[in-house]
């Protein structure tokens, strides 16, 4: 008999989930993963990530598997009078509501912020979009990359050999999601104290603008965009990838001790003297020399010894890894960082509370394996979830 889980900080949180594709599945997998009690609603067509494959498990995405765990699903036709219903229904007892229509939508359809805020007073409703509602773009559509695009990521990414380039991870969809969490929890936090919840809007937008530093920063004090620097560090010598022997390192000082320790740890101490190479200025303005000097000895060593015996020393370095040997390492399987149940594998929560811990409870849900189970608990009797069936109104499989 399986023993049961242990409650984790979200237990008793009931999250009501329209969003699809990844900003706010993501946001919504981080309180599943802590024990909320997710209902994901998807269209009738599913959430369309289940289709970005190969590689897919049971006509199943990676890309949906990855980002949908501790969940349970419901296909279910918001566009229908009947459909929106039973959305109201399941509000009655929910905390929060996270969707990611365009801007308008849900008034369209009668049931927008205004009259949620009017028939659920406590509930925590959240909007992800990738403009806003109001504004020159206001009601845009947004991805990732184009939002990278538009916020200089793209154009402070690269080297002048290859020119702007875009950030190999959905950098943009995922901090969006991370915000969108943030953003509950504070309101979650803000309802115990004036015992009402409210609307709260999470661009993908101003998420772009918001993880751009220092380039911001910078921006804002000398009035100059980025230049392509490729691995290398804007503000900091030495921050940048290295060839070893073997295979690359990279290595990140962040202050003129740390630099000193380093070239005294890789037999070099003259460097850290050395008036081109003393201060973080200095090794700006003479960052080429710097990096023939430190090429030239790192040259010599094999990467993962050189590595280990820098971060022993308490210096920043790490080997370039793929993400095989990322996921294989002796240090992701000695914290637990791959989870497994199942045909299921994952990476586990990184938020790690010491009494109540993130739990794997089940594997990604098939379109609408739920259903059922979700309308008996709100109320609706079985020849009710029958008819409601019968209508469309509520999917057993896609309609593509």
């Amino acid at each position: 008999m399986t023993p049961p889980f242990a409650p984790g900080a979200m237990t008793g949180l009931r999250v009501i989930d329209l969003t699809r594709v990844l900003g706010g599945p993501y946001c919504t997998q981080i309180l599943a993963d802590h024990g909320a009690d997710v209902i994901k609603v998807e269209p009738p067509a599913g959430d369309e990530v289940r289709d970005w494959g190969p590689p897919f498990h049971d006509e199943d995405a990676a890309y949906f598997v990855g980002i949908n765990r501790n969940k349970r699903s419901i296909g279910l036709d918001l566009a229908s009078e009947g459909g929106r219903v039973v959305l109201l229904k399941m509000l009655e007892t929910a905390d929060v509501l996270i969707e990611n229509f365009k801007p308008g939508t849900l008034e369209k359809w009668g049931i927008g912020s205004d009259v949620l805020r009017e028939k659920y007073p406590q509930l925590v409703h959240c909007r992800i979009c990738g403009f806003g509602a109001d504004g020159p773009r206001g009601g845009n559509p947004g991805y990732d990359a184009i939002i990278q695009a538009m916020t200089g990521m793209i154009a402070a990414t690269g080297s002048p050999e290859s020119g702007p380039m875009r950030i190999g991870v959905p950098l943009v969809d995922i901090t969006t999601g991370l915000y969108a969490a943030i953003g509950i929890l504070m309101a979650l936090s803000e309802r115990q104290r004036s015992g009402i919840g409210q609307f709260l809007e999470v661009t993908l937008y101003e998420t772009g603008l918001a993880i751009m530093h220092p380039h911001t920063a910078n921006y804002f004090m000398h009035g100059k965009p980025p230049s392509l620097t490729g691995n290398e560090h804007p503000n900091l010598v030495p921050y940048a990838i290295f060839p070893t022997r073997t295979d690359d390192i990279f290595i990140g000082v962040g202050n003129d001790g740390t630099f000193r320790k380093l070239a005294k740890e890789i037999g070099r101490p003259e460097l850290g003297t050395d008036p081109r190479f003393a201060r973080n200025r200095d090794r700006i303005a003479n960052r080429e020399a710097l990096r023939a000097e430190l090429a030239a000895v790192f040259s010599q060593f094999e990467a993962e010894p050189l590595c280990n015996r820098l971060l022993a020393a308490g210096l920043p370095a790490g080997p370039v890894q793929k993400i095989d040997q990322a996921l294989t390492n002796p240090h992701t399987i000695h914290r637990g960082d791959v989870i497994e149940k199942d045909w299921y594998k994952g990476v586990a929560s990184p938020i790690r509370l010491e009494r109540t811990k993130p739990t794997l409870r089940a594997t990604p849900p098939k379109f609408s394996q739920h259903a059922r189970d979700v309308l008996g608990e709100f109320g609706y009797s079985e020849s009710e979830i029958d008819d409601l069936f019968a209508q469309g109104t509520v999917c057993a499989e896609r309609k593509r």
